[in-house]
């Protein structure tokens, strides 16, 4: 009879974790990309809004002035049944002419 010995397996080294409430500044202002929606009407049934968000943040952090193409690329994993996806690719589109002058997608 074979013998199974339990092996700790590895620990993944620690990460950050990123939730919704930190992209606004304080709790009662939004962040750039949460203005952003509101103001081209990128928000609907909210469903899809927090992960379609985190995406976009993270995405725009590593590619600050993207093109069109790239944001619908980066939006095609993602099911919104709502806003048909133009007022959420307005949203994006439009921080990145408006952060052109500052560090693009921080807070504030």
């Amino acid at each position: 009879m074979a013998r199974v010995t339990a092996r700790a397996s590895p620990q993944p080294a620690p990460a950050e974790r990123l939730r919704i409430s930190d992209l606004a500044p304080a709790p009662d202002r939004l962040g750039i990309l949460q203005s952003a929606f509101k103001r081209n009407h990128a928000l609907q049934c909210g469903f899809c809004t927090a992960g379609i968000l985190m995406s976009l943040d993270c995405f725009l952090r590593e590619h600050p002035r993207p093109d069109e193409e790239s944001i619908r690329d980066l939006l095609c994993g993602h099911l919104c049944r709502c806003t048909g996806y133009t007022p959420i690719v307005r949203a994006a589109a439009s921080k990145v002419g408006a952060c052109a002058s500052k560090e693009p997608w921080t807070k504030g």
